[in-house]
């Protein structure tokens, strides 16, 4: 038995923390500014800055159909007709629309009245306790012997791989595979290292943001089948 978890939030200190470094080690900014990381994505560094797809001013310029003219300019390929998004939170808006499409979700065995509206991020759960941090349910399931594989998408600098790694040295486990690259095709993935006679495996994945699967699927799928397989990354 095990878990995985991803650019987890984890420990407000420790995940605070760690968003300057990153940001410095990305070279976005020098020692003394810090300032100017307002128009950085800190969800994957290199990607534009969008707004929040559908805010007041979006929505006020939206098509007829609830899609914002301004988050959905595409381009058409004539040869195989893919739309390129120009903002990735545009294709947000199309899945919201997909994923609550009557067919698709007759497809995908939703029975009706059994759901309501698909939301990609549910902010109305109604929480009864705040846990400000979980480095000491992580150490727990670690004695209870559970196998856990931790991954950073290394340009997401809202959860970076700084904060992620700084509170895992402070859960003081043996390290039994040191650092190094993991490959996928013959390139290199992303770096790992092994904790606690492999009951914890940490990974970065090269060049994802925030949501690593979604930047880099091929990379994510053969590191899970290998963790879940038992196998090495």
């Amino acid at each position: 038995m095990g878990y995985v978890a991803g650019n987890p939030v984890t420990d407000s200190q420790f995940d605070e923390d760690g968003k300057i470094p990153c940001l410095h080690g990305m070279g976005l900014i020098s020692n003394e500014l810090y300032e100017c990381t307002k128009d950085i994505n800190m969800l994957h560094v290199l990607e534009p800055l969008c707004e929040e797809v559908w805010s007041p001013r979006i929505h006020n310029t939206s098509a007829t159909d609830g899609m914002s003219r301004l988050m959905l300019e595409s381009a058409r390929a004539a040869d195989d007709d893919i739309i390129e998004f120009k903002c990735r939170k545009a294709s947000y808006v199309v899945l919201k629309i997909w994923a609550n499409d009557k067919t698709v979700r007759e497809s995908l065995g939703v029975h009706k009245g059994t759901v309501g509206k698909w939301t990609r991020c549910n902010y109305d759960i109604d929480y009864i306790k705040d846990v400000y941090s979980t480095v000491e349910y992580h150490l727990t399931l670690m004695r209870e012997g559970y196998r856990a594989l931790i991954y950073s998408g290394d340009h997401d600098c809202g959860i970076p791989f700084t904060s992620t790694q700084a509170w895992i040295r402070f859960l003081n486990l043996s390290v039994v595979d040191d650092w190094r690259p993991w490959y996928v095709a013959g390139q290199v993935a992303g770096f790992t290292r092994s904790h606690a006679n492999n009951n914890l495996i940490y990974a970065t994945v090269k060049g994802a943001g925030h949501t690593a699967p979604e930047y880099k699927p091929k990379e994510c799928l053969e590191m899970f089948a290998r963790w879940i397989s038992g196998n090495t990354l």
